[in-house]
């Protein structure tokens, strides 16, 4: 087995790698995700290290001398830091030839062949579900037997192997929480809407979903949602909270958790069983008698995609979802005192000003405890993309600027009666108008009178949020 690290490269200064599947960017408030994408593939490997120099705060020199003592290097990327992080595969070939460096991640996955010709450094890249691919390069296989594998040759040739079957039986794969014990640091990742410190699992992989943004479904996941099963589920819980007691919350961070519904319901019994303090991904359709047997058995918070406030524009995107729903959704969710961080997405095919407008009033209306403001973004792969590119808003094979040079996320798509401008300054008006109410300020301090933690981390995060606001004015 040759020693493997699986990297998360220096970025952006908050740069919220570990959730490279949603969010390619700094957050409003500096978060981390954990890199469960890498995680799993290094439970295959027996001695591997997941290193994430994001989160460690790690500089471009430290994570280059730590890369350098491994034989190979796996590095995962996304469309915006590809170009960063090409450069450091560059730097690190520079300085230890001999070192094997490869890629993973939905950008690599659907531009293999690009991806290679972008850099001679690279010497892999893997497409599909790609943690035995993964396993394999680690294992010391023939290229050329590797499936799923894309790579160059002696003669610097890229080949390109068969396909990588999707993966059915997802119990076959070990559990990712004792890789986060060993190699990371939890008290290095925080999120705003979850208790800290938590950890981040999937349950399983797919979505059933046809959101035509969304990226991992469209590129590695699938629309099939393959899931583990509950036994496997509350055995690695179980791991948890026998190993890493100082873990106040369990994130299940499926795209879509709460699709089968027997399935949540029997593993929040058992989550019950256990308790556990526990939040998931949810669709804003979950009936109330679910939501009851998930709140009785330790549900805090859902985070849950509403996207936009026009019901036109969630038929656009192909949500599956109406506002009517939506709302008694939401109004279920209070009811039983169940949490939700709202997530919106500005920019959509269908946007308008008035439109806009519509769905800060629909924010307001719903009123999540927390919400997330995103700009639409047209990633390679997904139907998004083709859409922007067929429609004119895009140019094909030109290079995307979905971030700054600073990481903060950019308007990609404008329309003759919207500019990328105009979109991208509404996502400070949507902010302020939600977050700048009276009762919303009173709501906020009232939780900050819980405790004095909540207190201390609620003020750090008003500074960060208004840092935000006040670089995206500018």
């Amino acid at each position: 087995m040759k020693r493997t690290l699986f990297l998360q490269a220096p970025s952006f200064d908050g740069f919220d790698g570990g959730a490279g599947s949603r969010y390619q960017a700094k957050r409003e408030i500096r978060s981390f995700w954990y890199p469960t994408w890498l995680a799993q593939p290094a439970a295959l490997v027996p001695g591997s290290r997941v290193l994430d120099a994001p989160a460690d705060g790690l500089s471009f020199g430290e994570t280059l001398t730590i890369a350098r003592e491994y034989d190979v290097v796996i590095i995962h990327t996304s469309t915006p830091s590809f170009p960063a992080d090409a450069l450091f595969a560059e730097h690190l070939k520079e300085a230890a030839p001999a070192v094997t460096i490869g890629m993973v991640g939905a950008k690599v996955a659907v531009d293999p062949h690009n991806s290679l010709t972008a850099s001679d450094a690279l010497d892999f890249v893997c497409r599909e579900e790609f943690d035995y691919t993964c396993k394999e390069v680690a294992e010391g296989l023939p290229f050329t037997s590797i499936a799923g594998l894309s790579w160059r040759n002696a003669k610097g040739e890229i080949q390109h192997n068969d396909a990588r079957p999707v993966l059915e039986n997802m119990d076959e794969l070990p559990f990712v929480a004792p890789i986060y014990k060993r190699d990371l640091n939890i008290r290095n990742y925080f999120i705003g809407y979850l208790n800290y410190p938590y950890v981040s699992l999937y349950t399983g992989r797919g979505c059933r979903s046809r959101c035509t943004f969304c990226l991992w479904p469209q590129t590695v996941g699938g629309h099939r949602y393959r899931v583990r099963s509950v036994e496997n589920v509350l055995a690695e819980v179980r791991w948890i909270r026998e190993n890493m007691p100082e873990v106040k919350e369990i994130m299940f961070d499926d795209d879509t958790f709460t699709d089968f519904k027997p399935r949540v319901e029997e593993i929040a019994r058992g989550l019950g069983k256990l308790g556990v303090t526990w939040s998931c991904n949810a669709k804003a359709n979950v009936p109330y008698s679910t939501l009851r047997i998930m709140k009785d058995n330790g549900l805090r918070l859902l985070l849950v995609g509403y996207e936009s406030g026009d019901d036109q524009i969630l038929l656009n995107i192909k949500k599956g979802l109406r506002t009517d729903i939506a709302r008694r959704f939401s109004d279920d969710c209070r009811t039983l005192g169940i949490k939700v961080h709202g997530t919106f997405i500005l920019g959509l095919p269908g946007e308008t000003k008035e439109t806009i407008e519509k769905t800060i009033r629909y924010a307001k209306e719903i009123n999540p405890h927390t919400i997330q403001v995103s700009l639409a973004a047209p990633y390679p792969g997904t139907a998004l993309y083709r859409q922007a590119v067929d429609s004119g808003w895009l140019a094909e094979n030109k290079v995307i600027n979905l971030v700054s040079k600073e990481g903060v996320q950019l308007a990609a798509i404008g329309y003759p009666h919207l500019s990328r401008e105009d979109i991208y300054h509404e996502l400070e008006r949507f902010y302020k108008r939600f977050y700048f109410r009276p009762s919303k300020i009173w709501e906020i301090v009232r939780e900050m009178l819980t405790s004095w933690d909540m207190t201390k981390r609620r003020l750090r995060e008003g500074v960060e949020f208004f840092r935000f606001l006040r670089a995206h004015e500018a």
